[in-house]
């Protein structure tokens, strides 16, 4: 399986700059590379070491995605605390499998996932598993996770938090780890939050369901609310997405 890798850190380059793979361009697409006779995946993986809370600048990006109209297809993406920068642009993930402990899917994107594994890395501190980073309510950014998987080694992870102002994301039909906290979602200790985040969810399942408990901020979406988020719709994908090429 090739890999893709480098070591960069934030504390080196800044975080938007330490990533193994920057796509700035439109168009692009991640998808099986085909070598003779095998069918291998691409792997995007930065190798730098576990960041410690005693020592800032430990981010290390995988891959940031600034570009509009991008896909990914079974491709994976490796690290610890901000492995996936999905900056900007409408973009789509598919049977995907992206691993980190903080911050792990973080950026202004308006991107669709299906089918994909989250795997929260055990990790002493607090993990968070996105950071959507909308902050005006004229911004057409968000996260919408459907038919996914939450796996971990740790416990007590949070779907996402408040990193700005006014994020969004849903997960639908997701099947929940022990690993989720059973608050669900975090304000990132700002209580003013509360009233703006869209944090929701939507027929889940798994022993990290747990809607009695969750953060009062968190909605549980009924079928008509559900529907914008469950379609390609949601990253217009009618302008722009194609299939992978065989």
């Amino acid at each position: 399986m090739p890999t893709l890798a480098f070591g960069g850190t934030a504390r080196k380059y800044g975080t938007h700059y330490s990533g193994t793979v920057t796509v700035d361009s439109d168009y692009f697409m991640g998808v099986n590379i085909i070598f003779q006779v095998f069918t291998v995946n691409i792997l995007f993986k930065n190798t730098a070491p576990k960041p410690q809370s005693n020592k800032p600048g430990g981010q290390a990006v995988a891959l940031r995605i600034n570009g509009d109209k991008a896909a990914f297809y079974n491709c994976k993406f490796l690290g610890f605390q901000g492995t996936l920068c999905d900056d900007r642009g409408h973009h789509f993930y598919r049977n995907c499998y992206i691993e980190g402990t903080v911050d792990f899917i973080f950026g202004r994107g308006r991107s669709l996932y299906l089918e994909s594994h989250l795997n929260v890395v055990d990790n002493k501190d607090l993990t968070f598993i996105t950071a959507q980073g909308k902050e005006e309510k004229s911004e057409n950014f968000g996260y919408s996770f459907v038919q996914c998987k939450i796996t971990g080694s740790g416990s007590g992870s949070f779907l996402g938090r408040a990193w700005r102002k006014i994020p969004q994301v849903i997960f639908s039909y997701t099947e929940m780890g022990a690993v989720v906290n059973p608050l669900g979602w975090s304000d990132n200790r700002q209580p003013d939050r509360d009233s703006t985040v869209f944090f929701a969810e939507y027929k889940n399942s798994g022993p990290g369901l747990n809607h009695k408990g969750r953060v009062k901020f968190t909605k549980q979406l009924k079928d008509a609310q559900a529907k914008n988020f469950l379609s390609l719709g949601y990253i217009q994908d009618s302008k722009w997405l194609l299939p992978p090429p065989k």
